[in-house]
């Protein structure tokens, strides 16, 4: 059930553990891309509708990863120490926290949904059309974030496959509901955009459902439920000492997106659509540095707890090696694709050069940007999350924002596209060597 990352060749360690989870991510990712292509269809103002929703869907996603973070995190430790009934407990409560507190975040975001899309720069005409989308996709995030931290906790015993394969299989049900939902197919009643946000529910519970079944039977991970309150909240306490830090590290992403988008928003319903095309593109892109970043995490936590310090700076070499070299070809790729990429969904020149101009500038930085989610999951693993957040904050708030006012008061959508490509580059070499310095401290 649990797979030792600390002997055996680092790379091949990263590599075998990274590519069920790339797999599992090209599916997960689909989910967007096939709601946005499918969408699309319906005509330009979904398009921009769904568009005006990615902030918000992210900066609920970066909550849910904040509570993986934490399970991933100290789990590996448990793991490493090879301590398995304190791995139980831990699964058991992060699952349960995932939950709880998501379904807060969903009763909150269903009673908002006017006003914080009004403030992204929404449009009245759109507002019925993306509260048809949010208020079924709302629910969907509790189910996700549960699904997450299970399968995190079982990529932190070194078990990445089993998540790859549950999200594939999420992923196809989606894809196959999509038509269905948004269309009227095979006499269900058309939905339209609602249709999108059903089928995401609709794939994403049924998975969830095989997840905790396979997972309490089968692999029995999970420890009893029905303990004193006391031993719950201390798991709770371990887990948000990484989680906490975790959500700040991912939620400042997209606030930024957030203020990005609003920015985008006083170019016209043209422009939210061209960004939102590039929006979907570029996770796409970057799942290679998203799966190396999710095996950093266990990785480091359980070399960390084993006291292997050589391995860990022998990963921080291959890591950042992947990251550059990998980057530069992924560039190169997407200057020559982005025009086809982006005209399969839209026809309007307008929108196909905002997505485009987005993808030309900001794909040069993507090798940095892939460097600092690795050293940010890194910090989390060896349990030191500070460094993340104080990381994304300054790549944020220091670097990037006062970047992307300066240039886009000179150079309009282009300048504020490039201040995103360098604020990567100079943060990617400021997290590298901060990563080596804390490997370096571990070791006195």
């Amino acid at each position: 059930m649990v797979t030792d990352l600390t002997s055996g060749s680092v790379s091949r360690h990263l590599r075998v553990q990274a590519t069920p989870m790339a797999i599992g991510l090209v599916a997960i990712i689909s989910f967007d891309v096939v709601d946005l292509f499918f969408v699309s269809r319906l005509g330009d103002a979904p398009l921009a509708a769904i568009s005006f929703t990615f902030p918000v869907i992210w900066f609920l996603g970066s909550i849910a990863i904040g509570y993986e973070a934490g399970a991933a995190s100290c789990i590996s430790r448990a793991a490493g120490e090879d301590n398995r009934g304190r791995a139980a407990r831990l699964t058991t409560d992060a699952a349960l926290l995932a939950g709880l507190a998501t379904l807060v975040l969903c009763a909150i975001g269903l009673m908002t949904i006017d006003p914080v899309f009004s403030a992204l720069g929404a449009t009245e005409e759109l507002i019925p059309l993306i509260t048809d989308y949010m208020s079924i996709w709302y629910w969907t995030e509790p189910a996700s974030a549960v699904m997450w931290t299970c399968l995190a906790s079982m990529r932190a015993r070194g078990n990445t496959a089993l998540e790859g394969k549950v999200i594939t299989a999420a992923a196809i049900l989606n894809a196959i509901l999509d038509p269905i939902f948004i269309f009227g197919w095979f006499g269900f009643p058309r939905l339209e955009i609602a249709g999108a946000a059903l089928a995401s529910l609709t794939a994403t519970l049924t998975m969830l459902t095989f997840t905790l079944i396979y997972l309490s039977t089968r692999l029995r991970v999970f420890a009893n439920p029905i303990v004193p309150f006391a031993r719950i909240a201390e798991s709770w306490r371990n887990l948000m000492r990484i989680g906490l830090p975790a959500m700040l590290t991912n939620a400042i992403i997209p606030i930024a997106n957030g203020i990005v988008m609003a920015i985008v928003a006083t170019h016209g319903v043209n422009a939210v659509a061209g960004f939102g095309i590039a929006m979907r593109i570029e996770p796409v892109a970057l799942i290679p540095f998203y799966a190396l970043s999710a095996v950093s995490s266990p990785f480091f936590g359980q070399n960390i707890a084993a006291g292997k310090h050589d391995r860990l700076v022998e990963a921080r070499r291959i890591i950042s090696r992947f990251c550059l070299r990998f980057g530069l070809l992924l560039a190169a790729a997407l200057c020559l694709v982005a025009q086809p990429l982006s005209a399969l969904f839209t026809q309007s020149i307008e929108i196909r050069e905002v997505a485009v101009d987005y993808i030309w500038l900001v794909s040069l930085s993507y090798g940095a940007y892939g460097l600092v989610m690795s050293v940010n999951a890194a910090f989390n693993g060896i349990g030191r999350p500070l460094p993340g957040v104080l990381i994304s904050a300054m790549r944020v708030v220091i670097v990037f924002l006062p970047l992307a006012f300066l240039g886009h008061w000179l150079f309009g959508l282009p300048g504020l596209f490039g201040a995103s490509a360098l604020s990567n580059l100079g943060i990617g070499a400021i997290a590298y060597h901060w990563l080596g310095s804390q490997i370096c401290a571990s070791m006195r």
